[in-house]
């Protein structure tokens, strides 16, 4: 073989290894971000359900779930077409319109922003009506506590998305992950301390931290457009030839990032309008365990979407492949332990939250296991997105949304929270598998590479296995189950270092060989 070859050869492999690197350094970092963050938001929960009364926190979540719903409407989609169009720019070299693609998303987020946050006040006395059929005291302060800050939490969602198509990870992790939600547990903790009313210190003590956070992200944000404009000596390019590009790609992920978030939180609503606070309340708590183990994917996803977006304009559908089969193997290897320790113990998990939640055990468990095919598939709409498929996933979210609702209102009624749970369980497997089939279909992209089936085998022979048979065959209690994790996860983490090659996890020795060199 001559020295050609050789370098032929050699080279990619290289580039592999360090593109894998760097998502590998990114993952572990958001995911360290997104440990204090899932600790926070834990604790949050917690200091809520025990501050204050069961319909009081019922309450709460349903009015955050509806303030998250208005901020999924205000982002506009800005927060993927953002990373897209930077990430492109950057690719191509045409530092001179990232100004403008910056501009013509901000400008209309802040406006929709301030319009929602405007109408919800004026209309929010009509909105609790029409929600709620007996009248809910404070409901209406509450909501528009809230709803003042919508316009302020979509302005932080752009700025820190922004940031990321620049390939910056660490303005997400300590102004968003570390910043924003350790003010919320600090303000939220003062508040149940102090004995504050939960229909207005309450909301606000959980939204006044988005206020630095839209700040501090917006000034980083700043500082990486003039550092990207001195690279070039272009005049930036005028706003209207960035508008139609940026719109017609970010205008189906608007509508579809909405109905993903309605799909999360509208059966919380729902709950408190057809069953009662106390069901939204009990709901909550049993589904916070899961935004855990899908806070794992959330950190994975945004340390790999420049770099999937980099590789399909190029495309080059081999490297996108592996990254995404490797990012897939990397989530499930860190979320299936944790849904199947979620589904083990749920009975001890939500005693933390007080008396009566432990109701809501067969919810978890059932949702665990769901979260596990959905996990398996990996992060299918970031695929998507990145290779400008926006509308598909807006069709796809689309059908979940209405699967969800529809289904949410024909089971409340009759099976209260399981029902919900149900209804969920639906809309979370079409939008997995059917993205998981499009993106097969068009690009020949799928998740299961030896990485992701021999993560999902480690985690069900060290995990899942030993406890279900502990738990059917012997009848075992929390001492015994406790123990079998605690072995079982000596067990994974031997494994995991013997197949670290198969796992791809030398990502990170390449990397740190290479910023060595």
């Amino acid at each position: 073989m001559g020295t050609r070859a050789v370098v032929a050869t050699v080279a990619p492999a290289r580039a592999d290894a360090a593109e894998l690197g760097g998502a590998a350094r990114h993952g572990v970092a958001n995911l360290l971000g997104v440990a204090v963050a899932a600790v926070a938001g834990f604790g949050l929960n917690i200091v809520v359900t025990r501050g204050w009364s069961m319909s009081e926190a019922g309450l709460f979540f349903a009015a955050t779930s509806a303030f998250m719903i208005a901020y999924a409407a205000a982002r506009l989609g800005t927060g993927v077409g953002s990373v897209y169009f930077i990430s492109r720019y950057r690719t191509l070299g045409q530092p001179e319109r990232i100004r403008a693609s910056v501009l013509v998303g901000l400008l209309p987020v802040v406006l929709v922003g301030t319009a929602i946050a405007v109408a919800g006040w004026w209309a929010a006395p009509r909105i609790v009506a029409l929600t709620f059929t007996e009248p809910v005291p404070g409901a209406v302060r509450a909501l528009r506590a809230l709803l003042l800050f919508v316009p302020v939490a979509a302005l932080c969602d752009f700025a820190l998305a922004a940031c990321r198509g620049f390939g910056k990870m660490r303005p997400l992790l300590l102004v968003e992950r570390l910043g924003r939600t350790g003010l919320q547990l600090a303000g939220v903790g003062l508040a149940a301390l102090l004995g504050l009313t939960a229909t207005t210190a309450l909301p606000l003590a959980w939204a006044l931290p988005y206020l630095p956070a839209a700040l501090l992200g917006t000034v980083w944000l700043a500082r990486l457009v003039r550092r990207a404009e001195r690279a070039t000596e272009a005049p930036p390019v005028p706003l209207r030839e960035e508008f139609g590009p940026y719109w017609r790609y970010s205008g189906p992920r608007a509508l579809s990032g909405l109905a993903q978030m309605a799909v999360q939180r509208l059966d919380i609503v729902l709950l408190g309008a057809l069953r009662g606070l106390a069901d939204a309340a009990l709901y909550t708590a049993a589904t916070r365990f899961l935004a855990l183990g899908q806070l794992s994917g959330q950190a994975l996803s945004t340390a790999v979407q420049h770099r999937l977006a980099t590789h399909l304009v190029r495309d080059d559908r081999a490297a996108a492949g592996r990254l995404y089969q490797a990012a897939t193997g990397w989530l499930v290897l860190l979320a299936w332990p944790a849904y199947l320790l979620f589904a083990v113990f749920a009975g001890p998990m939500l005693h933390l939250f007080g008396d009566g939640y432990a109701a809501g055990q067969r919810i978890t468990v059932f949702l665990s296991l769901v979260m596990l095919v959905a996990t398996g598939c990996g992060m299918v709409d970031t695929v998507l997105n990145m290779a400008g498929r926006t509308s598909w996933t807006f069709y796809n979210a689309l059908a979940g949304t209405v699967v969800n609702v529809v289904l949410n209102v024909l089971l409340i009624p009759r099976f209260g929270v399981m029902g919900a749970a149900a209804a969920w369980s639906a809309s979370i497997l079409l939008t997995n598998l059917v993205p998981l089939a499009q993106l097969h279909h068009a690009y020949r992209l799928h998740p299961f590479g030896r990485g992701t089936l021999t993560a999902a085998g480690l985690a069900l022979a060290c995990f899942g296995v030993p406890a279900l048979l502990a738990r059917t065959l012997l009848d075992a209690g929390p001492l015994t189950l406790a123990v079998l994790a605690a072995v079982g996860a000596a067990g994974y983490a031997g494994a995991v270092w013997r197949l670290r090659r198969v796992l791809q996890l030398d990502a990170l020795r390449a990397l740190r060989r290479s910023r060595g060199r």
